[in-house]
């Protein structure tokens, strides 16, 4: 060991980060996402086109699953698991809707999976004392997804 490092204490950290910061918005807008590129499938006749939309499309279904299990893993505690009791089967729902649509092209199946991780946002937010309101999504696909109400 170099001197530089001698006589220094260990320390241990109580989560990878503990930054604190957590938003299921970033799933959201994953999910989103894999509701367009299956709308562009479907209309696409390329298959240099098709190919690129799905590429993005199971890049952002892993998204939803990587952002989706940091909050589960990270900010969620007992209590939260207490109070609601759906909170460990609505996520393995949300990782096993996200494997359905990486796997086919079904908008119904993407819908779906929005629908899912908006009652996860819902319940997130209401951990923190903050309402939500959903409302159309002002992006192209005009779906509803949960926005909190920010006073």
């Amino acid at each position: 060991m170099s001197k530089l490092f001698k006589g220094l204490q260990t320390v241990y950290a109580h989560c990878d980060i503990p930054c604190g910061i957590y938003d299921p918005h970033i799933a959201q807008l994953a999910a989103l996402t894999i509701i367009r590129m299956t709308d562009l499938i479907g209309a696409s006749q390329n298959p240099h086109d098709i190919a690129r939309y799905t590429f993005v499309k199971e890049e952002h279904g892993e998204r939803c699953k990587q952002e989706i299990r940091v909050i589960w893993g990270d900010y969620f505690k007992e209590e939260h698991f207490a109070k609601y009791p759906e909170l460990h089967g609505l996520v393995h729902k949300i990782m096993q809707q996200a494997s359905q649509v990486r796997q086919t092209n079904d908008r119904t199946k993407a819908v779906e999976l929005l629908q899912l991780i908006n009652r996860f946002a819902e319940i997130f937010w209401e951990t923190k004392g903050v309402k939500t309101k959903r409302i159309k999504s002002p992006q192209k696909i005009e779906e509803e997804i949960v926005y909190p109400v920010l006073e």
